[in-house]
């Protein structure tokens, strides 16, 4: 029997059996009701973010002269911003900043993190080795030092914050990584492949990493969501993107010296985050269940 001919049986199982799971997956998970919720929440926000220019009224800096701070209305849904700006405009437009940015970073952080953590996994002795004390000088650091150290580089902008939480956020996944590689390396279709004299890329990115990415779809979806969060944080500290461009987390910085007056300008920009994030973490949640075989009768 010829090389393909045996790489076709050993892999025809495999691929019916990935198959087969995604399909269970997806009946698993459409029982779970919050996941659905935040699934079509998240479909929304996208929609939003792509379609912004259809759906807000005004431009994220056409000014209302003399209507600053003014409540919701029928002009101005969500009221207008301290020099008079609509804000359901800007809270639309700042989905697309927030997506942008929660995607972004994350898919950073993924590839970063599966590349470390699958040579930290596979080849293990010296390469594990630097590869994990590397990661435990990172994570020594706290993250806003180097956000500030990044904004100082390349200034104040969706980028900076995209450069630091993706070279940040890769950190977790490697470690994931890195344990399910250290499991999968040892089961017989490794050995298979092994005999069969392919390459160690080959066997990591080919035959191990599918076997490895239920843990890393659900990692990285909660991520998204914890990216957000954080880019909230950076904009709310003054360090993500500047004014006029609409960060939700920019805005509700903005609004929180006039809370007592016109609470619109917080509530609104944060209200936002917390339903997106939210979201997030229930679709996370959902695909955690779906995926974890001892969880299919339930």
């Amino acid at each position: 029997m010829s090389n393909l001919d045996t790489e076709v049986v050993v892999n025809s199982p495999e691929s019916t059996v990935a198959t087969s799971l995604w399909a269970d997956a997806w009946k698993q998970f459409k029982r779970n009701k919050l996941a659905l919720v935040g699934l079509g929440f998240i479909v929304f926000v996208l929609l939003t973010a792509v379609f912004a220019d259809l759906i807000a009224p005004y431009s994220i800096t056409d000014r209302d002269v003399g209507r600053s701070r003014e409540g919701p209305s029928g002009d101005h849904w969500f009221g207008t911003d301290i020099i008079g700006r609509d804000l359901f405009s800007r809270v639309v437009y700042g989905a697309r900043v927030s997506m942008k940015i929660g995607l972004a970073a994350t898919s950073i952080a993924l590839v970063v993190g599966v590349i470390f953590g699958a040579l930290a996994g596979y080849i293990g002795k010296f390469v594990e080795s630097a590869i994990m004390r590397f990661i435990d000088v990172f994570l020594a650091i706290p993250y806003i030092i180097l956000a500030i150290a990044i904004a100082t580089v390349f200034g104040k902008s969706e980028n900076s914050v995209i450069i630091v939480l993706g070279f940040t956020g890769w950190l977790g996944v490697a470690r994931i990584v890195r344990a399910s590689f250290l499991q999968l390396k040892k089961q017989e279709f490794v050995e298979a492949a092994q005999a069969l004299g392919f390459g160690r890329v080959r066997i990591m990115f080919r035959h191990i990493l599918p076997n490895a990415l239920q843990p890393i779809i659900v990692y990285g979806t909660i991520a998204i969501g914890s990216t957000i969060l954080s880019e909230a944080a950076l904009s709310f500290l003054g360090v993500g993107p500047q004014d006029p461009t609409p960060a939700w987390g920019l805005m509700v910085s903005q609004g929180r010296s006039d809370l007592a007056n016109a609470p619109h300008l917080l509530f609104f920009p944060g209200l936002a985050i917390a339903l997106t994030v939210t979201a997030f973490v229930f679709v996370g949640d959902g695909l955690r269940d779906a995926l974890d075989p001892k969880l299919k009768d339930r």
